[in-house]
């Protein structure tokens, strides 16, 4: 029997985003179990808890449409290095989202890094479809704070948990 593929997808998911959701539609396509790695990455100042992001992430997914052929899928939340988590999950692969040239500099130098730290994980990037290259979690929060639409960008789930932070905020 082939060994399964294992990949990782990694990212502070602060809030997910319809980019993330088509990244993560794609990337089950590529590995046979994709474990969806919610960072709690603290240097970000994240809006949402590392709880409450992977709640929301666990919501999309679950209400994201079957797909035919598509590896299995799972959440899970991490505070170790990435390789480490990979290796924790015996993972082969990490998935990367490339939106821009500008997203391709930092993941080129992350991707290097990675390489000397574990030569074993390889490092897959998908691009993002041309309707999404411009959607950042940065920008949606951005936007949402101002008062602006952010509909076009996330699932009507996460545009009620944007409303409901920025009402707190005040």
């Amino acid at each position: 029997m082939a060994k399964q593929r294992i990949g990782v997808y990694p990212g502070t998911f602060d809030p997910v985003t319809n980019g993330h959701m088509d990244i993560i539609a794609r990337a089950r396509r590529v590995v046979d179990h994709l474990i969806v790695g919610v960072a709690r990455n603290a240097g970000k100042s994240p809006l949402f808890t590392l709880d409450e992001r992977t709640k929301l992430l666990q919501g999309e997914i679950d209400h994201q449409k079957p797909l035919s052929g598509a590896g299995t899928i799972e959440i899970q939340s991490f505070s170790s290095l990435l390789m480490d988590f990979a290796v924790q999950n015996k993972a082969c692969v990490i998935i990367r989202g490339l939106r821009a040239v500008s997203d391709f500099e930092y993941e080129f130098q992350m991707t290097g890094m990675n390489a000397r730290l574990n030569t074993e994980i390889e490092t897959v990037f998908l691009m993002a479809s041309d309707r999404h290259q411009f959607i950042s979690s940065r920008f949606v929060k951005e936007i949402g704070r101002l008062g602006g639409d952010v509909a076009p960008f996330v699932s009507p789930h996460i545009v009620k948990a944007l409303k409901a932070r920025f009402k707190r905020e005040g």
